[in-house]
């Protein structure tokens, strides 16, 4: 027998026999956890086994003796369902005098009534969770100081139907119409919505660290009084500085915030509040700058457990909702159905459903919160590469006509091109001649920094495809866009790959019905061999006599849909996605999991990178000056602002007023375009192409610049508000100058000279390594800045992080492994999970693409 199982069997045996007193280890039975589980790891006990046995005795003293005797009963019976030979070693058998019945009360069938909260009022009564009985010593305890409720592994009651969860609100007593209509402001509808309203953070009471023990440099979490609070103003008035002064008994420090001054409406002198930053220092005393803060309830205060800290609206208080989510996680966490099959969960080495989502609400320790977090975030990563493996399986499993061709032809067509090939190009290249020549479609995502060659590769697997008499289709999100890769397809086909110039098109919004009219009949019939356009191509008259190859270019401004009605006007054509935003390698495995990745990691030879630096709000005459000393050199600008107008709620330059400013004022002798998301594609269209042509010196724009569109002429860039915007957005701003042979150059300009705003913006003038960027973006921003319309539920995961590639790895093996011994998930211990992963991906759904 292992050793350790031997340990805890005549542990639980002297337990039994003693009465279960807790007296078979000196100090209590969980005193043994720690050293057994070491052992039992040692001795390679089955992960299963080591987790059941920790979550369930991690509890133990603090149940009633009745408990307890439930417990080891129903550890022993798992354990005998681990290890079969082991049947009937523990009998259970207490020989100790009966125990005297629980004083604690069973969790009750439904929440107490309780009064309902004001939308007005920030402290809402809170409902009783507690059954009906006026004997009951903890009824009128907060949440905080009640004792751990028993967490068994698995359910001891029947599993709630999940219909149970599509509940309302209002079916919870103590919550009308007027609270759930305030709840719905947090999209929380339903029993379900409450249970996976997740912590956006903890508190630990127990360990909070006092003002008189701060030290400098360290990140830290007080929680003090304001004592006063005032507004300065520096900078001949331009910045107002916050100043609050805070004390907890121990001592007092300040916190300074920069240009919000809504911050002193809510903390005023006398509110308890929690502030959480890094202790910086300023003449000798120790300060916090730009802390995160939020107010606290001061009966909240309570020692000895961790707290959890939910997100909230107006009109909700946290005591009543952690009360209210209280309820609903004792009512049904323990009984809910697990959707991971055991072998999933012991392959992932993660805790059941059951004890993630009560120890994820309100945890016994660190240790097992962390456990839940994982437990939650596997899942969801799970069922997401569950999904993303399906999908590359049916890509997979279709058929269409090889497109291959010889080492002599492909190197002909490469001495055809007006320069050589990078080494990473080559390996690129490598990949798609391949995909073409195989049985089953291509599905290629291209990734490259801006101006690293993707279009030469495009137009090389447009040769490939034109060699075997098909055609290709390339669609580009704007008309300039499209516009200039049929000026660029135009210089390097006809040559090389033999593709007649006439049978090169360009299909947009803007072509004369007439000439649309003749591209269609060309496309048709096979004569127009390559089509570049818009949303145009989508229509219902364009059609193909032989669609061989689909490039998508920036294919995160297309939906799902639009995709695939292209596609469909092919049989199986081979796919290219492209993309100048760098991917994150975590992405990569997730959002674009079901494409086969190819990278342009090198850029061309000679071409310079782009400099890059920052500049103080006071400096900006100095940066006008450097932008002028460019144009009178010949060259051009762009001046990106993060708004269209400006607001009385965002202190913010905005695009159109700034240019009037600009034309009127220093910029007053050159020719200043402007360009925001309010005109009309057709005005976009006309400024860009003034600005290509240099009709004009200066383009005024907000983030519309389009990506990919190539200015030979403009030497620098200032992007103003440069801390609102993401590093992946402000490397594509930067990508939109260097496209020349003169030295180029982004300047940056915050809104404030806070030196914490402007340490993120370090890291643009350190590197223009825009995988760097992307991972730094990704783990500050989340993924939004790269999802653009594929698929918006990954912006919906409530535990996961798109960042944690070691988690998502872990998820990609066993959704692999899964689907390797079950392919259609037909099982019956799969049949769960089946239908978890139709929900997932019914509110989240992808393109095979």
């Amino acid at each position: 027998m292992n050793s350790a199982i031997n340990k805890l069997l005549n542990y639980s045996r002297l337990e039994a026999r003693r009465g279960f007193d807790n007296r078979a280890v000196v100090g209590g039975l969980q005193k043994m956890l720690d050293p057994w589980e070491a052992e039992a790891r040692e001795t390679q006990l089955s992960e299963t086994i080591i987790l059941l046995v920790t979550a369930r005795l991690r509890d133990y003293p603090r149940l009633s003796e009745g408990s307890r005797e439930e417990i080891l009963r129903g550890l022993w019976n798992r354990i005998e369902q681990e290890i079969p030979e082991l049947k009937g070693a523990y009998s259970g058998e207490a020989v100790a005098p009966a125990p005297a019945p629980d004083p604690t009360p069973p969790p009750p069938p439904v929440p107490e009534p309780a009064k309902e909260p004001s939308a007005e009022s920030s402290k809402p009564a809170a409902p009783s969770i507690e059954a009906a009985r006026p004997d009951s010593p903890e009824e009128s305890q907060p949440i905080e100081d009640m004792p751990a409720a028993t967490r068994p592994e698995t359910p001891t009651e029947p599993p709630e139907p999940l219909s149970a969860l599509n509940a309302p609100l209002t079916t919870i007593s103590g919550i009308g119409p007027r609270s759930a209509t305030t709840l719905k402001k947090l999209n929380l509808e339903t029993l379900g919505d409450l249970l996976w309203h997740l912590p956006r953070r903890y508190d630990d009471y127990s360990q909070l660290k006092t003002i008189n023990r701060l030290w400098y440099g360290e990140e830290v979490t007080i929680i003090a009084t304001v004592d006063k609070i005032i507004v300065r103003k520096a900078r001949g008035g331009k910045m107002q500085i916050i100043e609050a002064v805070v004390s907890d008994g121990t001592g007092s420090i300040r916190a300074t915030w920069f240009n919000q001054q809504w911050i002193t409406k809510q903390l005023s002198a006398g509110k308890a509040v929690v502030l959480s930053g890094t202790i910086d220092q300023y003449l000798g005393k120790l300060v916090m700058k730009s802390p995160e803060w939020e107010l606290l309830e001061r009966e909240n205060l309570h020692t000895n457990r961790i707290v959890p800290v939910y997100p909230l609206t107006a009109g909700i208080g946290q005591k009543w909702l952690r009360k209210v989510i209280y309820a609903v996680v004792d009512r049904f966490a323990r009984r809910l159905e697990d959707p991971l099959p055991e072998s999933v969960r012991a392959s992932a080495e993660v805790v059941p459903l059951q004890v993630a989502l009560q120890q994820v609400h309100f945890p016994d320790s660190w240790e097992q919160l962390q456990r839940a977090q994982q437990r939650l975030s596997f899942e969801e990563l799970f069922l997401l590469q569950l999904g993303v493996v399906r999908q590359k399986r049916e890509w997979e499993a279709l058929e269409t006509n090889p497109m291959p061709v010889s080492d002599e032809w492909l190197d002909t067509f490469k001495a055809s091109l007006p320069y050589e090939l990078t080494r990473a190009q080559s390996t690129v290249l490598s990949d798609i001649r391949t995909d073409l020549a195989a049985a089953r479609p291509m599905n290629r995502l291209l990734e490259g920094d801006v101006g690293s060659g993707k279009t030469v590769v495009a137009a090389t697997a447009i040769a490939i495809t034109a060699a075997n008499h098909a055609q290709s289709a390339i669609m580009a999100p704007t008309s300039i866009l499209a516009e200039q890769h049929y000026q660029t397809l135009k210089k390097l086909l006809p040559d090389g790959a033999g593709i007649p110039s006439e049978s090169i098109r360009l299909l947009v919004g803007g072509t004369p019905e007439s000439e649309k009219q003749e591209i269609r009949e060309g496309l048709a019939n096979g004569q127009i061999h390559v089509v570049i356009g818009t949303h145009a191509l989508l229509e219902d008259p364009v059609t193909f006599d032989r669609l061989g190859l689909v490039i998508i270019d920036e294919q995160h401004r297309f939906g799902v849909e639009q995709r695939a009605r292209l596609r469909a006007k092919g049989n199986n054509p081979n796919l290219m996605v492209m993309t100048a935003t760098p991917i994150p390698r975590s992405l990569a495995l997730t959002i674009y999991g079901d494409l086969d990745l190819s990278i342009i990691d090198e850029m061309p030879p000679g071409r310079m990178p782009v400099e890059t630096h920052i500049f103080l709000p006071s400096e900006r005459l100095r940066a006008h000056n450097f932008i002028i000393h460019q144009l009178q050199a010949g060259h051009q600008a762009f001046i990106i602002f993060p708004l269209v107008e400006e607001s009385e709620k965002v202190e913010a330059k905005a695009a159109v007023d700034e240019h009037e400013k600009l034309q009127e004022g220093i910029f007053k002798p050159y020719r200043l375009g402007l360009l925001h998301g309010r005109m009309k594609t057709e005005e976009k269209d006309e400024i860009m192409e003034q600005f290509r042509r240099h009709e004009l010196d200066v383009l005024v724009s907000t983030s519309v610049v389009e990506v990919g569109v190539d200015i030979p002429d403009a030497t620098v860039i200032l992007i103003e508000g440069a801390n609102r915007f993401g590093l992946a957005q402000l490397h594509q701003f930067r990508g939109r100058v260097g496209r020349g042979d003169s030295q180029s150059y982004c300047l940056l300009i915050p809104d404030s000279d806070d030196a914490a705003e402007n340490k993120r913006l370090e890291a643009m003038e350190s590197t223009t390594d825009g995988f760097r960027l992307a991972e730094l973006d990704l783990d500050q921003r989340g993924p939004g800045d790269f999802l653009g319309t594929r698929q918006s539920g990954y912006l919906e995961l409530k535990a996961a992080r798109l960042s944690d590639v070691n988690m998502i790895e872990k998820a990609r093996r066993e959704a692999s492994r899964l689907f390797e011994a079950d392919p259609e998930l037909q099982h019956a211990d799969h049949q769960n999970i089946a239908q978890s992963l139709e929900r997932f991906w019914s509110s989240a759904q992808g393109d095979i693409s």
